[in-house]
């Protein structure tokens, strides 16, 4: 099975996250439900339901999240060259049809944020550009279309993630 690149950056923020929810919230619902136990009949009791549910969903969160680690592998970026696009590249791109400019950081699926400008890797976008190098044209294909692009730039730049 092929492991998914991540950011030393992103990798630590979903450990966090995973310990979180082991240590703190994992905790905090089992005594949410022993209290909602005591309340009674746990067929109409709304509270019990409710904590079993977020229960439920701490759990499957937990599980998700040991997957996603388990089949991660930490690239750090900073190590990488970037004279051609490449994981964890920050690219300066003008779409050649509207004169319109767009930055846009190449990441790994669970970090990226496109609305940020942080694309995953694996996106339609991000796999024309990689290993395309400064004044290449690309044409890329977009929901209104294909369009052509110019790679303006290409560099690193250390990105924090805010998933």
């Amino acid at each position: 099975m092929n492991k998914e690149p991540i950011s030393q950056y992103g990798y630590e923020k979903l450990c966090s996250e995973l310990k979180n929810l082991k240590e703190v919230e994992r905790p905090n619902i089992v005594k949410e439900i022993d209290v909602a136990r005591s309340h009674g009949d746990l067929k109409e009791n709304a509270e019990y339901h409710a904590a079993k549910e977020k229960q439920l969903f701490i759990e499957t969160r937990i599980n998700d999240l040991s997957q996603i680690l388990s089949n991660s592998q930490v690239i750090d970026p900073s190590e990488l060259s970037h004279d051609k696009v490449s994981f964890g590249s920050t690219v300066k791109i003008l779409n050649l049809d509207n004169e319109k400019e767009f930055i846009y950081s190449i990441v790994g699926s669970i970090e990226s944020d496109p609305s940020s400008g942080l694309i995953s890797f694996g996106s339609p976008i991000a796999r024309s550009l990689i290993g395309k190098t400064k004044g290449d044209e690309i044409i890329i294909q977009l929901p209104n279309g294909e369009n052509s692009f110019e790679i303006l730039e290409v560099f690193y730049q250390d990105i924090k993630f805010e998933k």
